[in-house]
């Protein structure tokens, strides 16, 4: 397209550009920069080829949709002047504005901005350098000045007030310091109980609150494993005793003077500042429609010299229960090899029949010899909290435990026929429910949900000529409210139910072609690791008794099966 630069009317771009930190921020609305430019280029007699927009985009790079449509209209050719509110519009960096006035200007176009005081001479082209070299002096300045002033106030023991305080936690008066909220307290608790003492895994907590219709932290209907995972990661749940906030002090990550303001007698959570450095950047991805940019983020963790403790109030969740829920995710990342020693069964698979706690690993030393013995206890023995300690003392010998587990898992595995049979019967039972047809129920409530929204309307139409009266229709209307609720409700909890069911046969699948995939005899030489892996595709828990039973439960079981007796030895005999 031939150029038109001083042969007819001249074309001007107006672009706006908002990042999401700038979004609020009344002065620098989209509306508002291109209500500006818009009247200066009426004034100055440009006719607007486009207004180009970029929402919530940094002004640190120029990977940006809106400059890419910019400077793809500049290409083509045919226009004057590219206008902006301000020149940190186009960019935040005088390199980045340095380099599209010199690609424009092949083009023969200007990049203009309303805030602009050189006047295009060398003086002028100096000038506007200078001033561009102090806005962004200033910006660092105001950026270090930020960070410097949160971390003194983290060292002084303040929160780090953020959108959003942690689930279960609501802030202050102040917004420097966390409050229990026991609502979503009470949730939190419930997922460190079902991870640690039942036994329940990530995803079987998402599926629960799902079919409860309970709403995310962000009030959201799906919740997240990553949430969950991370929550009972986190330290501002877990209580830590005077003894762990002086060994904090000692290792300079909390100051004496906040930890002088603590009870010795209180436990207190930790909240986190400065373990990590964080930069975000956007990266360009080719697809289908063309090119777009990816937010992504880089997280660095810092030296742990470095990280700073901030107290906050106990969240009332028993150690017990974040500490036995800790070692049931572990294994979902590294295998648990306490004292050297794999342990088979650990990650809530031995479980004590008494209570229905998982079952702790613990190693004894035999007197002054060098032989260790291993065993399994009951995690409820000796607990700290108000808790009735679990009448089941006794430790178990893993040498013993684990192989009698084995023995049974493993002439189960050797009969893939049977074993496809059990689990396919599990499954079916799965899906029939107790409930009957899950296909029928849903079709049913489909019917319902028809239903109601054909008797909404009804009910208008009868308003609409005056058959019923307008408090009459509002109490038709909410009546009709309740049983749509009603009807969604019933169908998110089948539509859970089908996807759990899926999710069973995918492990099934996965479970028989692992199986498959090698001979019945080696798997008398599997690794501790790898059978402690089958046990978790099994869903297998064996329930260890006080009197040295076991109890097996696995997905394709009909009800747990007594398949041996071991000895036990009391840990008073162990020592």
């Amino acid at each position: 397209m031939p150029s038109t630069n001083g042969h007819g009317p001249k074309r001007a771009i107006l672009y706006a550009r908002v990042s999401t930190d700038e979004q609020a921020r009344s002065g620098y609305s989209l509306a508002q920069q291109l209500e500006a430019l818009g009247a200066y280029a009426a004034r100055e007699g440009y006719e607007v080829l486009e207004e180009v927009q970029d929402a919530g985009q940094s002004g640190a790079s120029l990977e940006r949709p809106g400059m890419d449509r910019v400077r793809d209209l500049v290409a083509g050719g045919s226009v004057a002047v590219v206008l902006a509110q301000d020149r940190d519009r186009f960019a935040r960096e005088p390199a980045y504005l340095f380099y599209l006035r010199e690609e424009f200007a092949e083009h023969n176009t200007a990049l203009r901005a309303l805030n602009d005081r050189g006047d295009g001479s060398p003086e002028g082209e100096l000038t506007t350098g200078i001033l561009d070299q102090i806005a962004r002096y200033e910006r660092l300045k105001i950026a270090e000045r930020s960070r410097r002033g949160k971390l003194r106030k983290a060292r002084e023991g303040k929160v780090i007030a953020t959108k959003r305080s942690h689930y279960g936690f609501c802030y202050n008066a102040s917004r420097d310091g966390y409050e229990v909220d026991e609502g979503t307290m009470a949730v939190v608790k419930r997922i460190f109980r079902m991870v640690g003492t039942e036994g329940v895994a990530i995803r079987g907590v998402k599926r629960i609150f799902e079919r409860e219709g309970l709403p995310t932290p962000e009030g959201k209907k799906i919740w997240g494993q990553f949430f969950i995972r991370e929550a009972i990661r986190d330290d501002a749940y877990r209580p830590h005793s005077w003894k762990e906030i002086e060994r904090l002090v000692a290792k300079g990550q909390m100051a004496a003077e906040v930890a002088s303001r603590l009870d010795p007698q209180e436990h207190y959570g930790i909240w986190w500042f400065n373990r990590r450095r964080t930069k975000t950047y956007q990266e360009a991805v080719s697809g289908p429609e063309g090119k777009r940019y990816k937010r992504r983020v880089k997280i660095t963790p810092r030296p742990e010299e470095e990280w700073i403790a901030v107290p906050v109030p106990d969240s009332g969740i028993p150690r017990e229960w974040i500490d036995l829920a800790r070692e049931a995710i572990a294994d979902n990342v590294k295998f648990s090899q306490n004292n050297n020693r794999p342990w088979e069964l650990s990650g809530g698979i031995a479980r004590c029949a008494e209570c229905g706690w998982a079952m702790r690993a613990h190693s004894v030393r035999s007197g002054k010899s060098a032989h260790v013995n291993h065993y399994y206890h009951c995690s409820r023995v000796n607990v700290e909290y108000a808790y009735k300690s679990c009448a089941n003392r006794k430790s178990h010998r893993a040498d013993r435990l684990e192989p009698l587990v084995w023995d049974y898992v493993s002439g189960v595995m050797k009969n893939p026929e049977e074993l496809r049979a059990d689990l396919d019967r599990m499954i079916e039972l799965e899906r029939k429910g107790t409930r009957g047809d899950p296909g029928k129920e849903a079709r049913l409530w489909a019917e319902e949900l028809a239903e109601v929204e054909r008797k909404r309307a009804k009910y208008q139409e009868a308003f609409a000529a005056d058959a019923v009266t307008l408090p009459e229709l509002k109490a038709y209307l909410a009546q009709l409210d309740e049983t749509r609720k009603t009807a969604e409700h019933e169908l998110e909890v089948l539509w859970g139910h089908e996807e759990y069911v899926r999710e069973l046969e995918t492990g099934r699948d996965a479970l028989l072609d692992s199986l498959e995939a090698q001979a019945p005899e080696a798997l008398d030489s599997l690794a501790p690791e790898e059978r402690h892996q089958w046990y978790k595709l099994l869903k297998l828990s064996a329930d260890v008794f006080a009197d040295g039973r076991v109890e097996i439960s696995w997905a394709g079981a009909e009800s747990g099966e007594a398949v041996c007796e071991t000895t036990t030895l009391s840990r008073s005999r162990a020592r």
